[in-house]
Parts: structure tokens; C-alpha cells; sequence
């Protein structure tokens, strides 16, 4: 078996992992690469994904350095399933429409700069129709319980804590009578987020893939970091200015949103200063998040079922269109602006730090990782001056980074989760990382676990040898996996209510037609019913 590292390795966008076996070809996730110009040139070549000869994909979660090149892989060829949780499966539904029509817009800028020089025309991407077509291919997977992709492959779904509906991929290969097992990490959460529930654990694995995004710190506490959104609030709203808060749609929005419910019921967010979410995305994404409670936590899901909504304010402004955006800034009052994208390198996020990077009293506040060449990045570490939409700014406004909002794990808890391996002949290669964080976390690992770590480069291709995990009935305690209930009875819940909404209808989701749903509610049944009589 053979593994072949396309992206996150040495740095943390592009994740995707080709995996060829004796009976199948497969990705785990199928990320875009983001960052400077020459790490995003690793998009338009497809030459290295072979993406006809796929034959599925594996996708963590939703986030666009995961899954913004599966349109392009479609585009080239690919056929095949892709597996993932019902909210990825939502998410993704408006995250790659999104995508394509960002790709969409800067050919045609582009193409017009192009015009006016004489040279030839560049095509897009990909196209909205190859979101479209992508989307077509989901097939959707609860967690806990294995699925048979392809002869020979299981692999389990477990929640990775992340964001709603993430996962890290538990895989089974057999290959001509032995078995290996990887664990892919997918992004990790972090313990006590917001809104999602803690990481789940394995034990046992031959290869783990493990991301290392801050495998060099830890993250602050989160009371601080509610202390520190408050006192930007607070010096913004003293001075008649407005706090801007790149973020990106999906998961840090909604839980800047959750924060300030939490600051507001705590009187420590004004009542007369608006918090406008300025991303269509991000408010998609937060309708869904609304939709999806059986997949958040339970401090989540009590406030839910108490009539409070963790999502809400009575100052929330949803601005979906454009004219909607350019009003925040033609008003000179103080305002909380939470608007995509969260690296600042798109979006309308550009347009309100070129209104507010140049004031003094205004605050930009950095709540999520900033890749290395992003503009967010240049700000992060001091940058004067900025070119933004053509324009020199300069950076007047009070800069706060505040990195207790992260949903990766800091390099304290995802050493935590590593402890929970037992089998010390587990071998770990570390990606979704920058070298200096890689190669402090790899130190840590060799003195704290005696693991053999290896940090892929990118379009590696390692061989992998079958077991070195202990064999499952070694431990038969551990066979099967815990059984959350609360999951399995509020997905049948959902999809009662969904049935009962889609009676009578002729068209369905494009990800999911009437039979499979039915299918879903089935099988869903029918585990509960199989688990109880095992008990």
C-alpha cells in the first residue's frame, strides 16, 4: 500500500492524501491550497491527483483547504462517491458554490486585464457546474459506524470536535491476508469549544496522520480571549469606531456569534452597537449550524432547548447583498463587523479594512490561523503599510490576535489526544503544519512517546507496511466503539422531521433524493435496534 502526500505537507492548506491498496485508488479530503502564489499554482495542476482514476473520496469536514479542489477533480474526471457527515454535506452545498464563484470572478478579472494587453484568455478553476456536479456525488455517513467503500477498505467516521460535523477517518486495509490501520486526523478540535462537542478517541493504529497546525504553542485561555474580544469592543466603542473581525464563514463566526450572546447577557456588549455578519456565506453557514443541533454540544443544546438561541442577538444584522455591505461603512457609527474571508486575501472583508485599517480608534481583531503570505498574515506580524484592492493603507487601527478562538488543538491537547494510543510500534507522520511548528512538535513526540515521526514533503509517496498495531482481540473491550445515543436518536428525529417536510414534494436536495433518505432513516433505525439487543 502506498501513500501520497498532495497537500498540507509542510504547510497547512491542500490537505489531500491519495491511498492505492491492491483493490482501490482514494483521497482523503481534496483541499485547495492557499497562500502565496506559488503554493496556490498547486491548483491548476491536476496531473498529480489523477482524479479519473479515483475511485472515491474521504472528505474530514467542510472547510475549503479540505474540499476546494474537488470541483476540479470533477472537472477532470472524477466519478466516484464521496463520503461525508450530513452537516459537511450542507455546508459544502453553498461553501463550493462559493468557491466556483470566486474562481469565476477573478478569471473574468483577469481575462479583462488580459483584453486590454492583447493576451489570451484564462479559464476559471472550476465553474459553479462543477460544484453542482460534485455535489451530486455525496453519499452521506453517520459517525461510529464502518462503511465499505471499496473491497477490502473500511472506514469509520469519528468526531473530530472541529466543526460541526467534522471528522477524523479511521481506515482498515486488508491486502492479501494482513491488515494496516491509519488514522487520518482531519483538524482537530480543541477541548470546551463552543458549539461542538469534545474529540473522540481511538487507541490503536499502525500509521496515524496527524495535524500539527500549532504544534509550537498553546492557545490562550478562552476567558481571556472573551476578555480581550470585550476590551476591543470596548475601545472601538469609545472612540466612535468600528471592529472589524475577519472570520472565516464556517464555524468562527458562528462562534464570535456565541461569544457576544454570552458577552451581551453578561452587559458587556452595548445595546446600541450593531454586530453585522457582512457574509453571505457565513450567514448560510449560521442557518445551517441552526439546523444541525444534534451535532453541537450539550451546553449548546441545553440553551436550545430553554428557548435561548446561541446563534441570535437582539443587535445581529444579517447584510446579504452588496448594498447592504457598502452601508456599514457609509455610517460613521460604532459597529461590530464580522465578515469573511478570515486570511483577508477575499471577500468583503478587504473592502471594511480599507475603510477602518487607517483609523486610529478602529480595532481589527484576528481570531483564526493566518497562512503564511495572506495579507492577514502581513498584519499579524507588524506590517505598516498594506496593499489592499490596489491601494497602499496604512495600519492605524488597534491590532488584537486572539488565538483562544481556534478550533485546532494546541500543541498541549493534541499531545492529549496522542496519549490515548496504546501500541508503541504506531508511526506518525505529521502534517497541516508550518516547519518550525512540525519540528517542535515532532521533538515532543520522540521524547514523550518513543513514536518514529516522519514530516512528508510535498508529492511524497511513502510505501506502508502492515501490522504494526496490535491486533484488535488483544484488547476486546475496546472492540466496539462508545455508542453516543444521543446522536443516533436525535439523526432519527431529524430525518422524521425531514421526511415529513419533503412529503408530497417532486424535487429534492441535490445531495440527497427521497430513497436514500429513507434509506438513511432505516438503517439509523435499525442500528438502534441492533445495538440494544447487543446490550
Amino acid at each position: 500500500m502506498k501513500i501520497h502526500f498532495l497537500g498540507a505537507a509542510r504547510t497547512v492548506t491542500g490537505s489531500c492524501y491519495v491511498i492505492e491498496t491492491g483493490s482501490a485508488r482514494f483521497a482523503v479530503d481534496c483541499g485547495m491550497h492557499q497562500g502565496n502564489d506559488e503554493i496556490e499554482k498547486r491548483n491548476w495542476d491536476m496531473s498529480p491527483y489523477k482524479p479519473d482514476e479515483l475511485d472515491f473520496i474521504l472528505l474530514t469536514h467542510a472547510h475549503i483547504d479540505h474540499t476546494g479542489l474537488l470541483p476540479r477533480a470533477v472537472k477532470f474526471g472524477f466519478k466516484g462517491p464521496v463520503y461525508v457527515t450530513p452537516p459537511t454535506a450542507d455546508l459544502l452545498q453553498i461553501m463550493l458554490l462559493d468557491s466556483a464563484h470566486i474562481q469565476e470572478m477573478e478569471a473574468e478579472w483577469e481575462n479583462r486585464k488580459r483584453t486590454r494587453h492583447g493576451t489570451g484568455k484564462v479559464e476559471p478553476l472550476y465553474t459553479q457546474a462543477d460544484a453542482l456536479a460534485a455535489q451530486k456525488l455525496f453519499k452521506t455517513v453517520t459517525y461510529n459506524r464502518p462503511l465499505t467503500p471499496a473491497r477490502g477498505v473500511t472506514a469509520t467516521f469519528h468526531d473530530a470536535g472541529h466543526i460541526l460535523g467534522s471528522a477524523f477517518i479511521e481506515l482498515n486495509v486488508s491486502e492479501n491476508g494482513d491488515s494496516t490501520r491509519l488514522v487520518f486526523s482531519g483538524d482537530l478540535g480543541r477541548p470546551d469549544q463552543l458549539l461542538v462537542r469534545e474529540p473522540s478517541v481511538v487507541e490503536s493504529a499502525d500509521y496515524l496522520l496527524l495535524e500539527s497546525t500549532y504544534g509550537d504553542r498553546d492557545h490562550k485561555d478562552p476567558g481571556n480571549s472573551r476578555a480581550e474580544l470585550a476590551e476591543a469592543i470596548a475601545y472601538s466603542y469609545g472612540r466612535g469606531e468600528k471592529v472589524v473581525i475577519p472570520a472565516f464563514a464556517v464555524e468562527r463566526s458562528q462562534e464570535i456569534i456565541y461569544t457576544l450572546f454570552s458577552l451581551a447577557k453578561d452587559g458587556k456588549l452595548p445595546k446600541d452597537m450593531p454586530v453585522y455578519l457582512d457574509s453571505p456565506l457565513a450567514i448560510q453557514a449560521t442557518r445551517i449550524f441552526r439546523g444541525h443541533p444534534e451535532y453541537m454540544d450539550e451546553d449548546a443544546r441545553t440553551l436550545i432547548k430553554n428557548g435561548e438561541d446561541p446563534l441570535s442577538l437582539p443587535n445581529l444584522v444579517f447584510t446579504p447583498s452588496a448594498e447592504e455591505s457598502k452601508a456599514i461603512n457609509e455610517s460613521r457609527r460604532p459597529a461590530v463587523i464580522i465578515s469573511a474571508s478570515g486570511m483577508c486575501n477575499a471577500g468583503r472583508v478587504k473592502h471594511h479594512l480599507k475603510h477602518n485599517l487607517w483609523r486610529p480608534g478602529a480595532s481589527v481583531v484576528f481570531v483564526g490561523y493566518q497562512a503564511v503570505g495572506t495579507p492577514g498574515r502581513k498584519i499579524v506580524d507588524g506590517a505598516k503599510r498594506i496593499e489592499i484592492l490596489g491601494e497602499s493603507v496604512a495600519v492605524k487601527a488597534k491590532v488584537f490576535t486572539i488565538g483562544g478562538f481556534s478550533a485546532h488543538a494546541g500543541q498541549s491537547q493534541i499531545l492529549q489526544w496522542l496519549g490515548n494510543f496504546q501500541n508503541a510500534a504506531m508511526k506518525i507522520f505529521l502534517v497541516h503544519g508550518e516547519a518550525k511548528a512540525q519540528d517542535i512538535l515532532a521533538g515532543l513526540i520522540k521524547d514523550r512517546f518513543g513514536y518514529t515521526v516522519h514530516i512528508p514533503d510535498y508529492l511524497e509517496e511513502c510505501e506502508l507496511k502492515p501490522g504494526l498495531a496490535p491486533a484488535i482481540a488483544e484488547h476486546p473491550e475496546k472492540a466496539r466503539p462508545r455508542i453516543d445515543w444521543g446522536y443516533l436518536l436525535a439523526e432519527t428525529e431529524r430525518l422524521l422531521a425531514d421526511l415529513k417536510r419533503r412529503q408530497g414534494e417532486v424535487a429534492a436536495k441535490p445531495w440527497v433524493d427521497q430513497t436514500e433518505l429513507r434509506d438513511r432513516l432505516l438503517k439509523i433505525n435499525g442500528e438502534i435496534v441492533e445495538l440494544s439487543s447487543e446490550l
